[in-house]
């Protein structure tokens, strides 16, 4: 049973002071984390304040992006190694905000996971879909290559731990949802992705989620589908209020 998975980025948005207020805003709201998980990813300049006001609440706290490597000379990158010391549970990486601004590659994105497998937290692999990948019917390629170049060299039962996000980036921040068909299609195709990778049974425990304008309005839908075990939201995680709904989805009518 794969337990719902209801996430919210923040990307580069609030203040510390607004960050913490929402911690305590909404911490009491939320369902139990047996069954529903949520998780919300903010700025690094957040999370040990975030950490701190989240405890002895069902909300977890997560980072947006890390490096690499635990050491080095890196300047202005975030150390996973740092991040495991804070007790981060969850890392984004691969979004394709990373990828279009700062030419993340898909071997780069691989080196990540491997380096936050090896710190003991979980990545959220997201994957891209492109208008123009999509237009050229080449969308499908288009995902599984950075699916399959994410994983490469994680051992199958290392795996069953990862988050996969699928975000097709003409969806992200445009009010402009994929249908649920197309969400689901898509999320069907990273499950056999998993299935052709690893096994059927490897396939069928790892959490995929949709992300790209999801809000209060189409999460019961997309709740619904086989293949969607959550969301990734953008602009909907950003109001308590907002999470709210989306955390407590199964009440939603």
């Amino acid at each position: 049973m794969r337990v719902p998975f209801i996430g919210g980025n923040w990307k580069m948005n609030l203040s510390l002071t607004e960050a913490v207020a929402f911690v305590d805003e909404l911490k009491q709201q939320l369902p139990d984390k047996n069954e529903v998980e949520t998780v919300i990813a903010a700025s690094p300049l957040f999370l040990s304040a975030m950490i701190d006001h989240s405890l002895n609440s069902p909300l977890q706290i997560a980072a947006e992006n890390c490096f690499y490597e635990d050491y080095g000379a890196f300047t202005g990158e975030v150390s996973p190694k740092s991040l495991a010391e804070i007790k981060v549970p969850y890392v984004i990486v691969g979004h394709s905000e990373r990828r279009r601004y700062f030419n993340e590659t898909n071997d780069i994105v691989n080196k990540k996971v491997h380096s936050i497998l090896r710190n003991q937290m979980t990545p959220i692999i997201c994957c891209d879909e492109t208008m123009g990948s999509l237009d050229s019917g080449d969308h499908f390629a288009w995902v599984v290559n950075q699916i399959t170049t994410a994983l490469h060299g994680i051992d199958e039962e290392v795996a069953k731990q990862v988050v996969i996000a699928y975000e097709p980036s003409w969806a992200i921040g445009t009010g402009n949802s994929a249908s649920t068909s197309e969400a689901e299609e898509g999320c069907y195709l990273i499950r056999q992705t998993l299935a052709d990778i690893y096994s059927d049974e490897v396939a069928d425990e790892i959490r995929i989620l949709y992300g790209g304008s999801v809000n209060d309005q189409n999460i019961v839908k997309l709740m619904q589908e086989p293949d969607i075990d959550g969301v990734l939201a953008g602009k909907a995680s950003l109001q308590p209020s907002e999470f709210v709904k989306l955390a407590n989805f199964k009440r939603l009518k």
